[in-house]
């Protein structure tokens, strides 16, 4: 596998994790009780709302991403055996 591979898949996992999320904490938000169709960016919500739904979307985004792309490397590994370049790290001293 080479980086077209790693980009592909780790940039793909990544976005689909993201897209999943944000319908799971928008479904979770209109099942709460809360009104289901929230813009943050509208003045016209209240601004607790606002900063509470865009933290839980923040949140629950960077996670997916985070978890999706670990496992996308897992993957990368098991099949080329060894991680891909973006993610070796090189000691302190060498550059």
């Amino acid at each position: 596998m080479g980086p077209l591979a790693w980009k592909i898949i780790g940039t793909g996992s990544a976005v689909l994790a993201g897209v999943i999320a944000n319908k799971i904490v928008t479904e979770a938000w209109k099942r709460s009780g809360r009104d289901d169709q929230i813009d943050p960016n509208n003045p016209d919500v209240p601004i607790g709302q606002a900063l509470a739904f865009a933290a839980l979307t923040g949140l629950a985004v960077g996670a997916a991403r985070v978890l999706a792309t670990r496992q996308a490397a897992t993957y990368y590994r098991r099949t080329a055996g060894h991680l891909p370049p973006e993610l070796t790290t090189k000691p302190k001293d060498e550059k």
